[in-house]
């Protein structure tokens, strides 16, 4: 069986996007499944990790045709190298800032990389028609993929599935958007004839599924994962009591209730004072580093800028407690972060600022691997961190984590092989 998979994100892309259909690749032929890659020839990703090239498989069939990026030109009168891509949106941009938000959000729908569509259909089309493929798969975001798909279903008959890693109009930054009424609209009934005219869809998590279902009843949740990492020799804990993050930290995601927290944990406790750090790996924004220095937490905070993959698994080993800081949006239910993931397989304790009621609360509660505190739980948060803290000081800090091989990237790729694989 051979598939098309169109992806945007991939080598040397680095970041949480290219992770899920890079393991997707690795494993499917593990399954007697051929995977042939289309991606884009000159892309302008935010973040880079050429370590990433090594895990491509020679024998994978990539294809690539060059895109128009106009972002590289809306950037020009935003003055500033504003990356959306990258999961910020500038909070209080200039005159022209502003003018390039409304362009892109107005007359970019889905988004900016609609101008791949119809030049991808073309080569595809021909590429199709001279060889053999039996299931074409779009990822998204950027969702203007999933546009490539439904041309090709149209016009080929070819059974198409979209891959949903994040939702289109629920997630969790399209309510910032600067989006006309019409614009809204225009989100909306593209998403439900995407949704509606696929022959499968594949989400991430049950939230996305239910919010789904009146749009397709062929529905099937893949969550992301973590994969088998090479053994790092000798790791030891961090000394100090260590929080660590790893990922974006972006204005929706900043846990000021934490911030509190901690100030308070630090003014009334000298011990905790001396022992604390809090590790921040990948990009913070602006009014998160504010709002640190705010409760004077600079001395006990250190940032790291975005480091290769091999080199974040690292980090979440030594880690003493794992930090999740769900985006506070009115979705914020159906956020799975692909980190929890990650996590598992460091086996380090985790803590998680999110909905007690969500879908990332579940995976921790299942796989017995932290704790979750809501949204304005101080109390609940206070009493957390001090009881890791007491594990901590008594060298007895550690998670019986159960269940997570369900999470391997080899188990995910087996379901998503049974699905391509039903219909065939």
């Amino acid at each position: 069986m051979k598939v098309l998979i169109i992806t945007y994100y991939w080598p040397p892309a680095g970041g949480s996007g290219v992770q899920r259909w890079l393991k997707f690749v690795k494993y499917l032929p593990q399954y007697g499944i051929s995977p042939v890659v289309y991606t884009v020839e000159n892309p302008k990703y935010a973040i880079l990790d050429e370590t990433l090239q090594k895990e491509i498989a020679d024998t994978v069939e990539i294809l690539k045709q060059p895109i128009k990026e106009p972002n590289n030109l809306l950037l020009i009168f935003s003055k500033k190298n504003t990356k959306t891509s990258a999961g910020f949106l500038a909070t209080n941009p200039s005159f022209f800032g502003k003018v390039a938000h409304y362009i892109r959000a107005n007359y970019f729908i889905p988004d900016a990389r609609k101008f791949w569509v119809k030049p991808s259909v073309v080569f595809l089309t021909n590429y199709l028609s001279n060889h053999h493929i039996d299931a074409v798969i779009t990822t998204g975001p950027p969702h203007s993929l999933h546009l490539i798909g439904l041309q090709l279903q149209q016009k080929l008959g070819v059974r198409w599935i979209a891959d949903f890693r994040d939702p289109w109009t629920a997630i969790d930054y399209f309510h910032q958007l600067p989006l006309t009424k019409k614009s809204i609209q225009k989100h909306q009934q593209l998403e439900s004839e995407v949704v509606s005219k696929a022959d499968g869809i594949v989400v991430v998590s049950n939230t996305m599924k239910e919010n789904y279902e009146k749009y397709n009843k062929n529905i099937e949740v893949i969550t992301n994962g973590f994969d088998t990492e090479p053994q790092i020799s000798e790791v030891q804990l961090d000394t100090k009591f260590t929080l660590v993050h790893v990922g974006l930290m972006n204005a929706d995601r900043n846990p000021k209730i934490l911030w509190k927290v901690l100030a308070a944990l630090i003014g009334e406790n000298s011990d905790f004072a001396r022992d604390f750090q809090l590790k921040l790996i990948g990009k913070v924004a602006a009014e998160v580093a504010t709002d640190i220095r705010k409760y004077h937490l600079m001395p006990h905070v250190k940032f790291i800028d975005y480091v290769p993959h091999n080199e974040v698994v690292e980090y979440q080993k030594k880690a003493q407690v794992l930090l999740l800081a769900v985006n506070k949006v009115p979705n914020a239910k159906g956020i799975v972060t692909g980190k929890v993931f990650e996590y598992l397989q460091a086996q380090r304790p985790m803590l998680a600022i999110a909905p007690e009621d969500g879908d990332l609360a579940e995976i921790i509660s299942t796989t017995n691997s932290g704790t979750v505190v809501d949204f304005d739980d101080a109390v609940q948060l206070r009493n957390v961190i001090e009881n890791y803290y007491e594990a901590y000081k008594n060298h007895n800090l550690a998670v019986r984590s159960k269940n997570c091989e369900q999470y391997h990237r080899k188990n995910l790729t087996k379901q998503l092989a049974m699905l391509l694989q039903k219909q065939h």
